[in-house]
């Protein structure tokens, strides 16, 4: 099965097209970046990925995880790391337990304590990225790194079986690009979780990747193997 499917798929702004006749195909446990220019559809494409943007009277079809978008609830099995994430929160007054618990309020509700099971889960995803000693810090005072480590715990404390990353690590030095990159592959490769991952980041694509696009002008294209060129020595 594809986590994620499109075929044909169209997606026009008014009389704008900005998606034409995308064909994507993801595998349940693969991991796929996609590349492309400033502008070339790839804000796009992620906000239909996560459902925030109607298909309807669109071309072409798009499943997630198997189900017809239109038809699609399970939300929780999404997982997400938004471009610049740490924006949102960091003068924000809350720790970082806190950040990761707001990921769980469609479960357990605004207005409910979390119990132990709920504490348990955000244990465990932090446990899982290496911040769980920093679980009552103030997420403004963490370093840009482990700010982000922080928005991939929230992501990964509803068990997800796909993750889907905007330019992760944009801002972050290199040996905490590094150990991000690191956890992805782990979750990956150890948990079959899929990972759809937009990036610029070209030089590490070949040791991550199963699976290169390039979205140029609406226009989907596989563009390499890792390990081999295109035909243009695109990668």
């Amino acid at each position: 099965m594809n986590a994620i499917e499109m075929k044909g798929l169209t997606f026009s702004y008014g009389g704008t097209r900005v998606l034409n006749g995308v064909d994507l195909a993801v595998p349940q446990g693969g991991f796929a970046a996609l590349t492309g220019d400033n502008g070339a559809g790839k804000s796009t494409l992620i906000r239909i990925l996560l459902g925030e943007l109607s298909l309807t009277g669109e071309a072409g079809s798009f499943k997630l995880l198997g189900k017809d978008i239109r038809q699609f609830s399970d939300w929780k099995d999404v997982g997400y790391v938004p471009q610049n994430g740490m924006d949102t929160y960091k003068d924000f007054p809350a720790s970082v337990e806190e950040i990761i618990q707001a990921n769980l309020y469609s479960q357990i509700g605004l207005f409910r304590l979390p119990g132990k099971k709920e504490k348990e889960k955000v244990t465990e995803a932090l446990c899982e990225v290496g911040m769980e000693p920093y679980r009552k810090r103030l997420i403004g005072k963490l370093s840009g790194g482990q700010q982000q480590r922080v928005l991939l715990a929230r992501a990964l404390v509803n068990k997800p079986r796909l993750l889907i990353l905007d330019e992760p690590t944009t801002g972050v030095d290199e040996k905490n690009t590094e150990e991000f990159y690191r956890l992805i592959l782990n979750f990956n490769r150890n948990d079959h979780m899929t990972v759809f991952m937009v990036t610029h980041d070209r030089k590490r694509l070949a040791g991550l990747a199963d699976t290169i696009f390039r979205l140029e002008n609406g226009v989907m294209r596989q563009i390499t193997i890792p390990g081999e060129a295109d035909c243009d020595g695109d990668i």
